[in-house]
């Protein structure tokens, strides 16, 4: 198995933990798309608690690589996944987090 299989398969059993149905052809789409970051294990989980880690998450993700525009919107679609992935869990893997706000702006269609 190869170290993005192992990745995924990760990524696919915290879903299944939290009882999160998911598309494990978007969800492999979305892991593929950050690239070596999911090796990195400080780049590889979201903090969301930090403030400053969030709106570079809006930035960089949902305007500049999504090609969504600012509003308030985002700011929502974010909270709703720290609430879904739950406050408490420390693993908000990026795959994850990403793959839910893709799903929650539906926005699928640019993978």
């Amino acid at each position: 198995m190869s170290k993005f299989d192992e990745k995924l398969a990760l990524y696919e059993s915290e879903f299944k933990s939290l009882g999160i149905k998911y598309d494990a052809l978007l969800l492999k789409a979305v892991t593929k798309g950050l690239g070596p970051s999911i090796y990195k294990s400080d780049a590889e989980k979201v903090s969301g608690s930090d403030t400053k880690e969030l709106e570079t998450v809006k930035k960089n993700f949902l305007i500049k690589k999504l090609g969504l525009t600012d509003s308030p919107k985002l700011d929502t679609a974010i909270e709703k996944v720290i609430e879904t992935l739950e406050k408490s869990n420390r693993n908000k893997y990026r795959a994850l987090f990403y793959y839910l706000l893709v799903k929650e702006l539906g926005q699928e269609s640019k993978y």
